[in-house]
């Protein structure tokens, strides 16, 4: 018997091979098992390494040994969005509060909660676990804590007003002024206790939780 090396592709195989003579007198070969691929960290690593121990041998360690393989993060949603937000010129809507005197980035917030709104959204909280899953590009800012973006929302209510003139400025050359269909951001707000009221705006309904809620529009 011997190994004979085969390929397919990329990748290397050892194969453990017979000669043997047919029923008239020819040498012929046949293969017994294929013992796996030869690449490092292998099936036929595995198997040197086992034949080691079963002979009292220390194996010699991998140069693979310890590899762990982590979770990949989300680029190419964020980079698209970034190029968009780029093209229309959004980084002017800092302009709207640029002399109030705010103690975090309020763009970068507002940036990571609109991307976080259109790739995965959820709640203000669910923005800082949503950080931890997406490469963002570089100069996007740092936003690590909750408060941060409960006092962005702070500002940008307080200047609501000239936020929208800004952004209806940067916009108002893409959009036709024969407009016919506007999608408009909604939420629902769960409200408890059982109170039956006249004309109540609070409907039973299934709530962000998952279960059934009375809430409101």
């Amino acid at each position: 018997m011997f190994i004979k090396v085969t390929q397919s592709g990329n990748r290397r195989y050892a194969q453990l091979v017979e000669s043997f003579r047919n029923e008239e007198g020819k040498p012929r070969q046949r293969t017994v098992c294929t013992l796996g691929r030869l690449e490092a960290g292998g099936e036929v690593d595995t198997l040197i390494a086992s034949l080691q121990r079963a002979r009292g041998i220390t194996p010699v360690p991998s140069a693979l040994d310890g590899l762990r393989f982590t979770d990949s993060r989300h680029a190419g949603d964020i980079w698209a969005l970034s190029e968009l937000w780029r093209s229309l010129g959004f980084d002017d809507l800092a302009s709207s509060w640029r002399r109030s005197k705010a103690e975090v980035d309020v763009l970068s917030c507002l940036r990571l909660m609109v991307f976080n709104r259109l790739c995965d959204p959820g709640s203000k909280l669910g923005v800082l676990r949503w950080l931890e899953t997406v490469a963002l590009p570089a100069g996007s800012g740092v936003v690590t804590e909750h408060q941060h973006l409960l006092r962005a929302m702070d500002v940008l209510d307080e200047h609501s007003d000239k936020l929208g003139a800004r952004l209806a400025t940067l916009m108002r050359p893409l959009i036709d002024q024969d407009l016919s269909v506007v999608f408009y951001d909604l939420t629902t707000v769960a409200v408890t206790g059982q109170t039956d009221l006249e004309d109540d705006v609070r409907a039973y309904g299934l709530a962000k939780s998952g279960l059934i809620e009375r809430q409101f529009m």
